[in-house]
Formats: structure tokens, sequence, C-alpha cells
């Protein structure tokens, strides 16, 4: 392809380097317990519960203590012993002695009978209070779940439409209370939300129809003037340069477009052989390769994704196509390897080419950045690829990184769930 005329220019100094983007998706921390993440419903319950229990606990010693009062007021004994003969079964009494010594064992024993019934009202009452705590428990948490149950619900309805499901609604019925002005407030927020997506989904479709049809005209008027014999060599230069000129536009068009579409999540997800879409990318790379000199190798093993096939094609399209353009004149290769780990299928695409510095390695992921250079300004693309690259890779609720290669070059890694 004829590369585009040069315009001389004043020389201006490069522009500072824009800021480390902050949106590139990170793994979800799995707790490895989630029965023991502290739940609003499980710290109500405690609440209630610790509640109940402390109340519990006042409320036995005070009994304990008033039952231990009347019980030494009215263990004395209303009578006195001169002599006699006293027997008792639970008591160890004299069998006949004096009136002292008898009123003296007398004492003793109530004493002792005293002490065993107030051990045995503490015992039973500390089981009473044991039972009571578990029902007072279980009574906290079943009711702390009934109040709760409309964040549940919100809960839910937004775990719906973080899966691109704007058309849910809460509608919670109810008294008028704080919950329900929540959820109020929340089916308010979808409902702008979705007429923004929509908007920018009948944007995306006209924008498609508008932009695509004069440069397909503008492209069949050139083929048809290149075509004509009678043209003039200047004149079939101009063509082919402005031939040139519309195809990149064209292929600006349709990066745009594919990144504001893959943006939105992916709803309908098919199992996808991840092998075969990057052998695909390899084998339509392979004439330009062998054009640059550059050897494509690797081992893809078989591992399947849930997702869309046409848009992770893409993705390894990209990849492959940037690390054959940005590589080095001789002797460069692109090797591209694909494995199953644990939940997760990995794309590799790793590549020789120019040192590339760790603090611009996340810089080229931004729209029109390329290394050392801000807007496009070569034939290697129109500088939307990592791009597009990182947009599918979050529609489909994964991540990409890069690093630096020692010794030139880049390693892409994409990590795509299961």
């Amino acid at each position: 392809m004829p590369s585009l005329p040069s315009f001389s220019k004043a020389a201006t100094p490069p522009p500072p380097m824009p800021p480390k983007p902050t949106w590139d998706p990170r793994p979800v921390n799995v707790r490895p317990f989630p029965w023991l993440r502290p739940t609003i419903r499980i710290r109500l319950t405690l609440l209630y519960g610790g509640m109940f229990l402390m109340a519990g606990i006042v409320l036995l010693t005070i009994i304990y203590m008033l039952a231990a009062d009347a019980l030494h007021d009215g263990s004395a004994l209303p009578l006195r012993i001169i002599v006699g003969k006293v027997e008792s079964t639970t008591c160890d009494l004299p069998a006949q002695t004096s009136g002292e010594l008898l009123q003296e064992a007398v004492n003793h024993c109530l004493q002792q009978q005293r002490a065993d019934a107030l051990n045995s009202l503490l015992n039973r009452s500390l089981l009473a209070l044991l039972g009571l705590t578990i029902v007072a428990f279980a009574f906290g948490y079943a009711m702390a779940g009934r109040v709760l149950a409309p964040l549940g619900r919100i809960t839910r309805t937004a775990q719906r439409v973080a899966g691109s499901d704007l058309h849910r609604r809460i509608e919670l019925g109810g008294p008028d209370d704080e919950l329900k002005e929540l959820a109020d407030t929340f089916d308010e927020m979808l409902d702008r939300l979705d007429r923004a997506f929509e908007s920018q989904r009948r944007f995306v479709a006209n924008a498609s129809h508008e932009l695509r049809t004069p440069l397909a005209i503008n492209r069949t008027l050139l083929e048809v003037q290149l075509a004509d014999p009678e043209a003039t060599p200047e004149l079939q230069q101009l063509g082919k340069t402005l031939l040139a000129t519309n195809e990149r536009s064209e292929q600006l068009v349709e990066g745009l477009l594919l990144l504001a579409r893959s943006e939105n999540k992916v709803v309908d997800k098919r199992p996808v052989d991840l092998s075969e879409v990057a052998a695909q990318a390899v084998d339509q790379s392979r004439e330009e390769a062998h054009a640059k000199g550059v050897e494509l190798r690797g081992v893809r093993q078989q591992v399947f994704v849930q997702g869309n096939g046409v848009l992770l094609e893409r993705i390894a399209l990209n990849l492959v196509q940037n690390a054959v353009r940005y590589n080095v004149p001789e002797d460069g290769w692109v090797e591209v390897t694909t494995e199953p780990q644990p939940g997760c299928a990995v794309l590799v695409v790793a590549n020789t080419g120019p040192v590339v510095p760790a603090y611009e390695v996340e810089n080229l992921f931004e729209p029109f950045r390329r290394l050392r250079t801000e807007r496009t300004g070569s034939d290697k693309g129109v500088g939307l690829g990592l791009s597009i690259v990182r947009s599918v890779v979050r529609a489909h609720d994964g991540t990409i990184t890069a690093e630096p290669r020692e010794g030139g070059g880049l390693v892409m890694r994409v990590v795509l769930p299961f």
C-alpha cells in the first residue's frame, strides 16, 4: 500500500504523557469462606442475641441475689430447742444431746439446705438462659432476614442489571419507609441508564450507516477511476493515495464502532474454542508475517470459554497483527499459545520487537496511542487495536496484562473465565 504524502510542519514538543488508565478490570477476590462474611444480617443477629444475653445475665443476677436474701431471712428457726431427740435423713444430727448443741446442728443443716437450694436455682436458671439465648439468636436471625429482605431484592436486581439487563426493576411494595425510598431511587436511576444506553445503541446503528455509506461510495468511485486505462500516471498515483486514505478511514470507523459496542457486557454467550480462534488469527496474519519476515509459532491447546466467537477472534487477531507489525526487521517471531488453567483459559501472544519501557506499557491501551507517538502517523494501524482488545476482554469478564520482554517486544496475556 503506498504511503501517504508527507507534509512539512514545524517541530512541536511531544505532549505530556497521559495519566495511567485506572479502568483495567482486576480479578475478583473470591473469599475462601463466604459464609464467614460479616453481613448485616449476621451483625444484627449478634446484636439482638447479645443484648438478650446481657439482659438475661443481669436478670439472673438480680433473681439470685433476691432469692439468697429471702432464704437467709427465712432460714432462722422460729423456736429454740432445750432438750430432746431429733432425727433427720439429710442432716447429720446428734442422737441425743443438750439443747444448745442440737440447736447448732439444726442451724448448720438449714444453712446447708439453703446453699443447695441456691445452687440448684442457679444451675436451672443457667440452663434456661442458655435455651432462651439460642431461641433469641434464631428469632433475631429470622427477624433480621425479614427486615433485610428488601435489601436482598435490591441486590439481586442490581446483579441482573450488571449483566446488561437494564430492563429489570425492583418495584418494591410495602410501607413508605427508607428501604422503599432507596428502591424507588434505584428504579429511577435504572430508567435513566436504560434510556442512555438505548440512545447509545441507536447512535451506533445510525453512525454505522451514515459513516460507512459515503466511504463505500468513495472507494467504488476511486476503484472505477483507477480501472480507467486512459488515466494519466499522476491521476493513477493520486487515486491510489486517496484510496489508501479512504481505506484507513474505513478502518478507523470500524474500530470506533467496535470499540463502542464492546464496552457493553456480552449477554449471548456460547462455548468457543479459544485455540481455534487463535489459529484463525494466525492464519489471517500469516501472509503479512511472511512479507515482513516474521515467524509465527506456538502450541495452542484446546480450551473452551463462554463468549462471542466474533469478538474473541477480534482479540486474537488484533494482538497477533500488532505483534507482527511492531517487530524487528530481521529474524523476528511471534509466539501464540493457549492453555487451560484452574477456572480460566489463557491466551498468550509474545513477540520480539523494540524495547518497551515499563512505564509506557499501560499507555499502549489508550485509544490512538502508540509507543513514543501521540496520534496516527504510520501505516501500521489506526491506534485502536489494543483499546478494542481491552474493551472486548472486559465485556467477557476477563483481564489482559502486558509485560515488556527482556531484549525487546511484549508479552500480552489474556485471561478469560470458563
